[in-house]
């Protein structure tokens, strides 16, 4: 299986209030989220899909209503546009790796697999991957990555183990990262601390947050009145800028108010806490167990 969509019911029931409308799917994967949109709209509906993966695009499910586009999701406005397709009902990011991606292991995203490239590219036309993140930035770089990202204390520390070791040797397998590291990574942290490595160079390599910045900021043009922004999210860095957003309009979490002292808003948010999986579903799916969704309401 490509991938299992994370709180499908939830998701789609909190998106879904036109079936007529128009909706996007900002990271389309293995098709399961759009699949269960595209159950929910009428004959006139219409899905516009997008995934920078061409793997992903294998997926496409064969639906006159489903227009799937190969690109980045920061650029979806861009098509929407083109497509004269704004204003949208709602939009949906689930913004996580996909299991296939995790599971591949050419694809270098997983700590699983020690004899594997480390590459870490959502698009894989691109020039900037692990490997050459890792021998190419330089050491205060490569620490602030690790720091800002991984949200590693050690940052430096890592940072310099790993100048000094691709001085001899390059670091292009997770062995050799391993290697590079070895009196730092302890037995008992060992995949933890790797896991937070991974997460920062997989975030500087695809430049996740700003992507996520970007879908923030564009939505408030693309969604009508009343519609919906519904965002699912894997680790504390994007749930703090979706949770900022959504309640204040920035990614700072303060609310500007205009000269009358109403506050500028473009969403109010459904919950005042994210919603998450419950039991029966991380026990069926154990990585589902970080998500946290967070709805908006376009004001």
């Amino acid at each position: 299986m490509y991938h299992v969509p994370v709180l499908l019911a939830e998701s789609i029931d909190a998106l879904i209030t036109d079936p007529d409308g128009v909706y996007v799917d900002a990271t389309y994967g293995g098709g399961g989220h759009s699949k269960e949109i595209l159950k929910r709209l009428s004959p006139t509906g219409k899905l516009f899909a997008f995934d920078q993966d061409e793997e992903a695009i294998r997926n496409r499910i064969d639906d006159p209503r489903l227009v799937l586009i190969q690109s980045n999701y920061r650029f979806f406005e861009n098509y929407l546009r083109f497509y004269k397709a704004v204003p949208v009902s709602g939009i949906l990011a689930d913004i996580g790796v996909s299991w296939h991606q995790f599971d591949a292991p050419y694809r270098g995203f997983s700590v699983r697999f020690d004899e594997e490239v480390l590459d870490m590219r959502m698009d894989r036309k691109q020039d900037l991957d692990a490997k050459k993140l890792l021998n190419s930035y330089d050491e205060k770089k490569l620490a602030d990555v690790l720091y800002q990202y991984g949200e590693l204390r050690n940052s430096r520390l890592l940072a310099q183990k790993i100048v000094s070791f691709r001085a001899e040797k390059e670091i292009a397998t997770l062995k050799d990262l391993k290697d590079a590291l070895k009196g730092v990574l302890k037995a008992h942290q060992e995949k933890s601390m790797l896991i937070q490595i991974f997460q920062a160079l997989r975030i500087e390599i695809n430049d996740e947050l700003g992507a996520l910045r970007i879908l923030l900021k564009s939505s408030e043009d693309t969604i009508r009145s009343g519609g919906r922004l519904v965002v699912i999210s894997y680790h504390s860095l994007e749930d703090r800028l979706v949770k900022n957003y959504l309640r204040s309009g920035n990614f700072e979490g303060t609310v500007e108010k205009d000269l009358y002292g109403n506050a500028k808003v473009p969403f109010t948010p459904a919950h005042a806490k994210p919603v998450v999986p419950g039991e029966a579903e991380i026990t069926a799916n154990p990585r589902s167990r970080s998500a946290r969704m967070r709805i908006g309401i376009k004001t």
